[in-house]
């Protein structure tokens, strides 16, 4: 596959062909978008240097973001990687699901530098779905898989949003239709003495706290933001066109508005275009419809995006994360 002109796209069933499609594939140096519980993620086999560097062509994304490596179960990410106790303990608590780990590389692991960013450190999830499930299987392969799409552009949670983003540049899209969680995995960086939290997810600080019997070290960014420890930490991702404001008191005049629990604040009459993620407050529902949403109105004749407040506990700290994204200054 190359980025340097246009390729057709295939786009794969979730049977029996079209994992087995998917496989030959990821062994032979291609890209293929696959489903996971909580987005669509972009393939690519995470040993081959050459195909790690066309996933980075294809999605535009910066060389120095590491990329996190899809496993099909435990034993195969214990074998690429060092965990200590307390990683053990949340990997066989939150696994498979969507929960990354970020733990020290074994020597001779086979992963790419440019995968990892050159990075001593690696992050690893076993994904829960059995879609993303059967694809590993048949790829025989430890897997990258950043969201699929264009490097900074929403997240995809079904395959149109995929192909929207990435027709012509990728060699196939596994359609397994709408993904359940909608937004990406939690990050832990599990390198210390007491696990970190570097992304909330689809997994919640209270249930890891709760597993682990103790508070994480807390939610904070690299030192370094040019060189994140993890994905999904530079300050501006997941944005569409139009400037997205937050906790919005009001809808201003050529904004579309963001509900969530049957918010209607003065000016919603007038909105170029109104969602509620949940209008009954259900948090795993506006999780779940929260980059369909932005897709949606990631559209011309749209001048901003107001967004009404969201809780911030649950999977409300992971809401508001990749909204915050989305609010945050273009570079």
């Amino acid at each position: 596959m190359s980025t340097a002109s246009a390729i057709e796209t295939r786009r794969l069933g979730a049977d029996e062909s079209g994992f087995r499609t998917a496989g030959d594939l990821i062994r032979s140096g291609g890209l293929v978008a696959f489903p996971t519980e909580t987005v669509y993620g972009l393939g690519a086999d995470a040993g081959n240097e050459t195909a790690v560097a066309r996933l980075y062509a294809a999605k535009g994304r910066p060389r120095f973001n590491p990329l996190i490596v899809h496993l099909p179960d435990s034993e195969a990410a214990f074998a690429l990687a060092a965990f200590g106790p307390l990683a053990r303990r949340l990997a066989a608590r939150f696994w498979p699901g969507p929960l990354t780990l970020v733990v020290p590389r074994r020597p001779g692991d086979g992963i790419a530098d440019i995968a990892t960013a050159g990075l001593a450190t690696v992050g690893l999830r076993v994904p829960a779905s059995p879609a993303a499930q059967r694809f590993l299987k048949a790829a025989g392969r430890p897997v990258v898989g950043p969201s699929a799409n264009r490097s900074g552009h929403v997240s995809p949670t079904a395959a149109e949003h995929v192909l929207a983003d990435l027709s012509g540049r990728i060699d196939a899209v596994l359609d397994a239709g709408p993904t359940a969680v909608g937004v990406e995995s939690t990050i832990l960086d599990c390198t210390g003495a007491t696990p970190r939290l570097l992304r909330p997810g689809g997994v919640t600080r209270e249930a890891i706290e709760a597993a682990l019997g103790a508070p994480l070290a807390g939610a904070e960014t690299p030192d370094d933001p040019e060189k994140p420890l993890s994905p999904g930490l530079l300050a501006s991702h997941y944005a569409p066109a139009a400037p997205v404001r937050l906790d919005a008191a009001e809808v201003r005049p050529g904004e579309a508005f963001i509900g969530f629990a049957g918010a209607r604040p003065p000016g919603l009459a007038g909105a170029a275009l109104s969602i509620d993620l949940s209008p009954s407050g259900d948090l795993v529902e506006a999780a779940a419809n929260l980059f369909a949403a932005l897709r949606r109105l990631d559209r011309p004749g749209i001048a901003g995006i107001a967004v009404a407040p969201i809780p911030a506990e649950g999977l409300g700290a992971a809401i508001r994360d990749r909204l915050a994204r989305a609010a945050a200054p273009r570079s």
